[in-house]
């Protein structure tokens, strides 16, 4: 005799529809408003837009008269040596103090916040409070002098050749804590039997770290390279409180450089085919990664 299958009443299908229906207007807006609006960047970035948007078609000669630009050049070649130096840097210092914080030393509870209270301000707040620390009148150059070392010059800020090093300290300094706890983090994952076995065979911290442990951190170095390039391409409010993209244009980068072309110069266009680029070169690191993880995960 066949049975037939109850049917689930309308608390049941509620309780299933309940978290669908308070999503559902979250993820229509973030259709809209992100992806919606890339969309329409974009379709932008084809056409004669000024001012405001316009509609007249024109290929690709936006992205001709982008390239031509000197000063979308300098943009980029100024994110190459942003970028290489923050990545190599913030990797360094957080995979050392990760390092430094695995040797179960005392007072890693007060150490480890206090490095990655930089992470909890804003870019804003840094770039604002490291301008004054690097101004010449009222930061580390009028300390030394207070002090009497009379002949202490630090001026950086104001040079046309090292300001972008700079914005590199600044956002070194706000990020390398939180590099350092995505290491510790695969620090802590490392079996310790294995690293008790190399040890017992006489392998020297040198050994063990360089031969065994820095290789199983592979996963870590990975994200820690896609989340720091990603930051670096999209940096906009640093440089906006640090340097204003000055002196010039010595410390504009292809965020300010965008800003500045959709918004003051009454060039949207262009302004929109630099966002495009500026999205083609987050996708050209993200997709990678994605793959990766969802290959490693099958």
């Amino acid at each position: 005799m066949a049975t037939t299958r109850a049917q689930p009443d309308f608390r049941t299908r509620l309780q299933d529809w309940l978290p669908r229906i308070v999503l559902s207007p979250s993820i229509a807006m973030m259709f809209v408003f992100v992806y919606g609006f890339i969309v329409f960047t974009i379709y932008l970035s084809f056409t004669d837009s000024r001012m405001l948007p316009s509609y007249d078609w024109v290929g690709i000669e936006n992205y001709v008269r982008l390239w031509g630009l000197r000063a979308w050049w300098t943009a980029v070649i100024n994110l190459g040596i942003f970028a290489s130096l923050y990545i190599v840097i913030c990797t360094a210092i957080g995979l050392s103090l990760a390092i430094f914080l695995d040797q179960k030393i005392r007072g890693e509870g007060l150490l480890r916040p206090i490095y990655l209270y930089p992470m909890a301000l804003s870019f804003i707040v840094t770039g604002t409070a490291w301008k004054w620390i690097m101004d010449p009148g009222i930061g580390i150059e009028n300390t030394m002098h207070l002090w009497g070392w009379e002949s202490f010059e630090f001026r950086w800020i104001k040079d046309r050749d090292m300001a972008i090093y700079t914005v590199v300290i600044a956002a070194v300094w706000q990020t390398s804590g939180f590099v350092m706890a995505m290491f510790l983090a695969g620090l802590r994952g490392i079996d310790n039997e294995m690293l008790k076995a190399a040890q017992i065979d006489g392998a020297s911290n040198w050994n063990l770290y360089r031969r065994i442990v820095i290789p199983l951190l592979r996963p870590a170095f990975l994200s820690a390279f896609v989340i720091l390039a990603h930051l670096a391409i999209k940096s906009y409010d640093l440089i906006v409180a640090l340097t204003g993209g000055g002196p010039g244009r010595a410390t504009e980068l292809p965020a300010t450089f965008m800003y500045s072309y959709t918004f003051t110069r009454n060039s949207m266009g262009i302004g929109a085919a630099s966002a495009v680029i500026m999205l083609m070169s987050i996708a050209a690191i993200m997709t990678p990664y994605l793959y990766a993880e969802l290959r490693e995960k099958k």
